[in-house]
């Protein structure tokens, strides 16, 4: 009911006056007489039921209309002004909600710049400080202009040519393909499913662009086209070189399809939500490929890793942090719409709850995948400034005066604590002007208009189908054509253009009214709100008697749309964008390069376009006198209808493709490059070399062990060269006679009957045996006391999974074992000893969360202490700020925060965890659990202060934990997908039916599960999510043949069953 306060208070009149009326009018229904005496209630209820979107409402109104019977009509016009009531009493209930939130919201905001002002203060001068701090004060308006630094930026150009790029864009809902596009077939395939396409055209076309590949999912479903199953689609073959050579087999850009969700099934993105880490997988595993492929065509051997991974929506955002994470390699994000801003809207018009909306929308999910995409990436693109301040500023991972205050601070290298802001970038969407045909007036177009028209049995010129299909419609088709191009949505503002039009009567005779309004069949059939646009434009049509003056054709095509423009451009006429707020406008820059002067709203996108390309003429969207003005203006003056047109034709280039990419890579360029620096691949013929003694050895001994499967025994210093070249594996057969060649002492390996495995396992190597692995069991059970200490029955678990494992001698021979905890490596390590389990018998440990990786036998010193993967510590040292987020987590934990200051707790609910604590792992001992923060509050408060990390609780709810952002136990197994090529999807991970705070993310994503029921009774979980959050079921997908289930008293036959089981239901 925005927009109609009046009503709401002559509602209020009503009920306040003649509530006793209406109550005994129930019994005795008042006659509605047409032609009797004015009845405020119809008139009201009728007022009500066109201005609001309101689908129960405008049904019901139908009814009433086309009720015959006056007393049942009385009976229920009486009943809809009730609920019409009831609708408004709701309405201001939620309103007064959101006004509590938003105060709350801007308390906190405050509060967190403050705290960040004063933590980085300290590194400043006096001068700098009152600097600083003024910048943040809430008074000041500060004056932003976020591409001040773009002349210090090195405009892209044809002098990047060698560079030879692979860029990942990533759009994952809707059906993407590169012909013939279903754009508006549903809500998710509309503009973004064009852009990214068009996108990734564009940049494979830039000089230094390799390859584009563009992510979506793969839909194999007879709900829609069979093109959508398939895996990859070319959408064009990569630039040529000046001699016109081919630059490569692989270049180009191609739509890439990860299967991931229901395989039959079209899901919209709503329901995609726990299905992300699965993509994520599916995606790493065709980067990893297309690196190689790539390092051999054009990078020298060497793998070629993205240049940057760029996430289009919500969806894409957190899969694009995920991927960039897992490569290290910077990230990019375009939000397109976002979810606050949506949420706000839905919760203002007063219809639903936070709870009905969250439901509907699953909105919290994707308001904290944009708050994950904010932290990971290092430039956000927008099409506009509006939806800078308006939009991205909602969130709590950017605030304008915080990112003003950081990027001075870097610019004077002063240490900003770890404190970090994405950088926002305005780059306008690009067009594609290949169908634009630009015609200056030609004596032509009234001949065609006139053949069109004419009715006197003559054969018509050739012309455009969608013309003949408009022209009935208008009793003058020669007069200017008004033309407005969206879908019935009542935020477009198409009955205020149509009130406007009706009412000015020197327009309607100067100019005819062009509606396109997407594509219907039954209006009945449409949604609530488009069907109640559309009923009340046929509605005020015939008020206004606008018959002959105004078309409005059920049916278009996509391939009608530059025909449309054409028309309108022919009768001189003038595109209009009435549109209460329009985020950029794209259908502005398409008429206008069809030589379309334009009337656009005020508010967002349409003031950048018009500053830019200075064709038309802006309007406050809720004054009808206002557009009316300013339509009559452009039609009726020629010149300035002449200036406007050139004046967009002289600057459309603007928002041209190649505009767009060389803007869109010089921003990149400034981004802080990264990719992984290590050698991955040791060549195979440097074994001598390259490995180590222990490796070579265990090299043979795989291969004996696989060979005395057949009951041949074989010893090391056998006839082994015979063998390998019998199994025809070359390979093996040149590397045991390199290791065979080098072996001085052939006995040294069998001093004993059982030493050969020991002597092997214990010598120290280069590489780890993981590179070597065709499988890994994760053990990550989270099985610890009240204290935090593992269950001493956790030691006789994990000595039956790997009895389990081991059982199965086919198997056994390439598999490993990791063990995964938010212990440290001293504690996994002496609970390890307690059960008499050596550490070398794991192939990787992963510890502290997540914050430190290491191998066993590989990265050690002289004394045998393990070493961590000092690869795996600058892979995760991204914006992480170690002191600053200890100094603020203390303040946090050890305050309570209240409205006008802060009161000290008489005791404090943490205490730091020294020995748990390490480089990359600030550890905390909970005191009081009742006053600590949950993980999604503290989160929150710390992206207010601009850091950025990984906070979670663990050991039984003993301990929190706060490890960079890129690192986790979930993203340390893909971090071993990339370093060691151990493919995800062959990884067991095992686990509670419960654990720490990080449990969800390792139930997620291709690897296999088994749960184990009945051992974790407690974990971490309920200090994970505040009451209003997203739900597991948001996270975790139900039933899922990667997963299967055993008791916690199962035996090593048990475990091996069930590891058999999800083996094969994902083979």
């Amino acid at each position: 009911m925005a927009g109609n306060e009046w009503i709401n208070g002559y509602l209020e009149a009503i009920l306040v006056s003649g509530a006793s009326a209406i109550e005994d009018s129930k019994a005795t229904p008042i006659a509605l007489r047409e032609g009797g005496h004015f009845n405020p209630t119809k008139y009201f209820v009728e007022e009500v039921v066109t201005g609001v979107d309101e689908t129960d409402l405008h049904r019901t109104w139908i009814k009433v209309v086309a009720t015959r019977n006056t007393r049942e009509r009385s009976s229920r016009l009486e009943n809809m002004c009730w609920r019409i009531w009831h609708l408004a009493r709701k309405k201001k209930q939620l309103e007064v909600e959101d006004q509590q939130r938003l105060a709350v919201r801007r308390w906190e905001r405050e509060q967190g710049r403050r705290d960040a002002t004063e933590d980085m203060s300290e590194d400043l001068s006096e001068g700098e400080k009152g600097e600083t701090v003024g910048e943040l004060l809430p008074g000041e308006t500060p004056k932003k202009k976020f591409q001040r630094n773009s002349s210090n930026l090195e405009v892209w150009s044809d002098d990047n040519k060698e560079k030879k790029l692979y860029i990942v864009l990533i759009s994952l809902h809707g059906l993407v393909r590169g012909e013939n596009m279903e754009l508006g077939r549903d809500s998710d395939t509309g503009g973004q499913v064009k852009y990214v396409v068009e996108l990734s055209r564009a940049l494979a076309r830039m000089p230094g662009v390799y390859r584009v590949d563009l992510f979506t999912r793969q839909i194999s479903s007879p709900e829609v086209d069979w093109s959508y199953g398939e895996p990859t689609e070319m959408l064009t073959v990569g630039a040529e070189d000046a001699d016109g050579t081919d630059v490569g087999e692989s270049s180009g850009a191609y739509i890439i399809r990860i299967p991931f969700g229901p395989r039959d099934k079209y899901l919209r993105k709503e329901v995609l939500w726990p299905h992300i880490q699965e993509f994520v997988d599916g995606a790493l595993a065709h980067i990893l490929n297309m690196s190689k492929v790539l390092g051999e065509q054009i990078g020298g051997g060497q793998p070629v890793w993205p240049y940057v991974i760029h996430g289009h929506y919500a969806d894409a955002g957190d899969s694009a942090a995920l991927l960039s994470g897992a490569l290290n390699v910077p990230m990019v994000l375009t939000g397109h719409s976002l979810g606050r801003n949506k949420l706000e809207q839905l919760l203002k018009q007063g219809r639903q709850s936070k709870e009905d909306i969250d439901s509907t929308y699953k909105i919290m999910r994707r308001i904290e995948a944009e708050e994950l995409s904010l932290d990971a990436a290092e430039l956000v693109i927008t099409s506009t400034k509006q939806e800078i301040d308006e939009q991205w500023g909602l969130y709590d991972g950017f605030d304008v005066k915080l990112e003003k205050v950081l990027r001075a601070r870097a610019r004077r290298r002063v240490n900003c604590h770890g404190r970090y802001m994405p950088r926002m970038a305005v780059i306008p969407p690009g067009m594609d002007f290949s169908s634009v045909e630009v015609q200056e007036d030609a004596p032509e177009v009234d001949g065609e208009l006139t053949a069109l028209a004419s009715s006197d049995g003559s054969s018509p010129k050739a012309v455009p189908a969608i013309w003949s299909e408009l022209m009935r419609f208008l009793t003058n088709p020669h007069k200017p054509m008004i033309l407005a191009l969206s879908r019935p949505d009542p935020k477009k503002n198409i009955t205020t253009l149509l009130k406007a039009f009706g009412e000015c009567r020197p327009l309607r005779e100067l100019a005819n009214l062009t509606l396109i309004m997407g594509n219907r069949d039954d209006i009945e059939e449409m949604s609530g709100g488009n069907a109640s646009v559309l009923t009340t434009v046929l509605k005020m049509i015939d008020k206004y008697d606008l018959y002959g003056q105004v078309a409005y054709p059920k049916h278009h095509k996509q391939s009608d749309v530059p025909d449309i423009y054409r028309l309108a451009a022919k009768t001189k006429g003038v595109f209009i964008n009435p549109a209460l707020v329009e985020p950029f406008g794209l259908t502005l820059i398409e008429a206008a390069a069809h030589g379309l002067p334009m009337v656009a709203t005020k508010n967002g996108g349409p003031v950048d376009i018009h500053r830019a390309l200075n064709n038309g003429l802006l309007v406050d969207p809720h004054d009808q006198e206002q557009i009316a003005s300013a339509l009559l203006k452009l039609v009726s003056e020629k010149n300035l209808w002449i200036e406007c047109r050139r004046n967009g034709w002289r600057n459309i280039h603007l928002f041209s493709w190649p505009e767009h990419c060389r803007t869109y890579l010089t921003r990149v360029a400034a981004c802080r490059m990264r990719h992984p620096q290590w050698k991955t691949d040791t060549p195979k013929d440097e074994v001598a070399a390259d490995d180590s003694w222990n490796d070579s050895l265990k090299d043979v001994q795989d291969m004996s062990l696989r060979l005395s499967v057949d009951g041949e025994k074989i010893s090391l210093n056998g006839s082994l060269e015979h063998l390998a070249a019998a199994s025809g594996e070359h390979e093996l057969q040149d590397q045991v006679k390199h290791v065979l060649s080098r072996i001085k002492k052939p006995e040294r390996a069998s001093q004993d009957s059982e030493g050969g495995k020991k002597v092997v396992d214990n010598v120290p190597s280069k590489y780890p045996m993981l590179r070597r692995r065709r499988r890994l069991i994760v053990i990550a059970l989270d099985y610890y006391d009240s204290n935090g200490a593992p269950e001493k029955k956790m030691i006789k678990i994990v000595q039956e999974i790997m009895k389990a494992v081991r059982s199965d001698s086919q198997t056994a021979r390439f598999s490993g074992f990791a063990l995964s905890t938010a212990m440290p490596v001293s504690e996994t390590v002496e609970f390890m000893k307690s059960g008499k389990i050596e550490p070398s018998e794991f192939d990787a440990l992963i510890c502290s969360s997540g914050s430190e990786m290491y191998y066993p036998g590989t990265y050690t010193e002289e004394d045998g202490k393990l070493l961590p993967d000092p690869d795996y510590a600058s892979h995760i040292d991204y914006h992480w700020g170690r002191d600053g987020l200890k100094n603020t987590i203390w303040k946090l934990m050890n305050t309570d925060e209240v409205k006008g200051g802060k009161s000290k707790n008489p005791s404090k609910p943490i205490e730091e965890d020294g020995k748990s604590s390490n480089a990359h792992c600030v550890s905390y001992l909970i005191k009081d659990l009742s006053k600590v923060k949950k993980v999604d509050d503290l989160r929150q408060k710390l992206r207010m202060r601009g850091l950025r990390c990984h906070p979670m609780y663990c050991r039984n709810s003993t301990r929190l934990q706060v490890i960079p952002l890129l690192a986790s136990r979930a993203q340390a197994l893909r971090y071993l997908f990339v370093r060691w090529r151990l493919n995800v999807t062959n990884m067991y991970v095992i686990l509670g039916e419960t654990g720490d705070t990080d449990y969800e993310e390792l139930r997620s994503g291709t690897h296999k599960t088994v749960i184990m029921k009945g051992i974790v009774e407690k974990g971490s979980d309920e200090l994970l999510r505040k009451s209003g959050s997203y739900h597991r079921d948001d996270v975790i997908p139900g039933d899922s043949p990667r997963v299967a289930y055993t008791s916690g008293e199962a035996t090593a036959s048990d475990i091996a069953k069930a590891l058999q089981q999800v083996a094969k239901s994902t083979a």
